[in-house]
């Protein structure tokens, strides 16, 4: 058991856990807020959304010992919210529940974006609430529902910016770009919380096979994955290309930058698709390399404004000399943290075969530019919806494979 101390709807609690027992699971049972309601139980549903220190999270896949020293905040601790006051008669006058299940999550989740100013359209709303699913209204009484509050421009424009919460606030032009996001100050505790996360990402083993990946574990909101990659060139060939980060940039699918390398610190974007989404997470990343210890760091952040995803990252590398010294072994180990729509598609099982892919497509790109070569054009357009297909297309024919006593082929 472990002890903890949180905030949960303004009164502080203190209680023990097991390190597994999830969030959900903790404000249903230990403290009896049965509004988070539980369904799929793997971060899909959206019916256990609540606030955590300002920003919508899952909590079936939120384990309460990482939540030690947080805000939180459950559908309970809305009664008096203006804001949700108007959701939820607007949820009543459009039809916008039926059994009601999936209410709680939804309302959470239509309040933020509202505050985020996310809710410009009809497109944008089914966008940005595309991760919170219901079986019963086929979501038009919901997105009228959305659309009717976030037309109210008092609102939008002063009560969003006079609430007394956490998280993203917008400002006057919230619509016309998420630049203007204004955020309230983040208590000490959280903010030294969330750096810890991305503090120490343990490096993968050596590994003979060119590409492998390793375990995937989850640390609050930030998911940890270790990999290691081959290539058949020397360490010191590797290491001055690695230096170049306009040309490794070109070996990772779906990146570019937006100018050279100023102060060990660049500007760039990520284009990806998946699904229904199409991002372009336009950030910014601070490099650190260690020569004595061919080792790296690269920190990284970006937001796409149109879905209004966030992705915050860590990439720690390690060079090592293999095959006596013709090969040389990339030890990688990433933490990230994805928020908004594509937060949807961060499944272990998906993100595993999605990585072990887009890890060997950096590796084959990697190896061209070592001998010389343009990298595979394919790598400048992330499509990982095909991907996902794929993973899929795979899946079954092993299944049958199984089925009929074959080796998949």
């Amino acid at each position: 058991m472990t002890r903890i101390t949180l905030t949960v709807n303004g009164e502080k609690i203190e209680r023990d856990v097991t390190p597994r027992t999830n969030l959900a699971d903790f404000l249903r049972e230990d403290l009896a807020l049965t509004g988070t309601h539980v369904g799929c139980e793997h971060g899909i549903c959206g019916a256990c959304t609540v606030v955590i220190d300002g920003q919508i999270a899952r909590s079936c896949i939120t384990y309460a010992v990482t939540c030690d020293g947080a805000g939180v905040r459950t559908i309970e601790d809305f009664d008096d919210d203006p804001l949700m006051e108007k959701l939820r008669h607007a949820f009543s006058a459009e039809h916008a529940l039926q059994c009601g299940y999936c209410t709680p999550g939804m309302l959470v989740a239509a309040r933020d974006l509202i505050r985020r100013g996310s809710a410009g359209d009809e497109d944008a709303i089914r966008t940005g609430m595309s991760g919170n699913l219901c079986r019963c209204t086929g979501y038009v009484g919901i997105v009228k529902a959305i659309a009717t509050v976030a037309g109210d421009h008092d609102v939008s424009r002063e009560e969003i910016s006079q609430a007394d919460v956490l998280g993203p606030a917008p400002g006057p032009a919230a619509h016309d770009s998420l630049q203007n996001i204004q955020r309230d100050a983040v208590p000490p505790a959280a903010e030294k919380r969330r750096k810890e996360r991305v503090a120490a990402p343990t490096l993968a083993s050596p590994s003979d096979a060119n590409v492998q990946t390793g375990e995937i574990t989850q640390d609050g909101s930030f998911t940890k994955l270790t990999q290691t990659i081959t290539v058949n060139h020397p360490r010191n060939a590797v290491w001055d290309l690695m230096a170049d980060i306009e040309k490794v940039a070109t070996c990772m699918p779906g990146v570019s930058l937006d100018g050279p390398v100023e102060s060990n610190h660049v500007d760039g974007r990520m284009l990806v698709k998946l699904g229904p989404i199409n991002a372009d997470l336009k950030g910014e990343a601070d490099i650190i390399r260690d020569p004595e210890n061919w080792r790296g760091v690269i920190d990284g952040k970006g937001r796409d404004a149109r879905s209004a995803s966030l992705a915050r990252g860590r990439v720690e590398y390690e060079l090592a000399e293999t095959d006596e010294g013709n090969g040389t072994l990339i030890a990688v180990s990433i933490a990230y943290s994805l928020a908004g729509p594509l937060a949807q598609f961060s499944r272990g099982a998906i993100v595993r075969d999605l990585v072990t892919r887009l890890a060997s497509a950096f590796a084959q790109n990697l190896e061209a530019r070592l001998e010389g070569r343009e990298p595979d054009q394919d790598a400048q357009a992330l499509d990982a919806g095909s991907l996902v297909f794929s993973v899929l297309w795979d899946r079954i024919r092993s299944y049958f494979a199984r089925l009929l006593g074959r080796k998949p082929g």
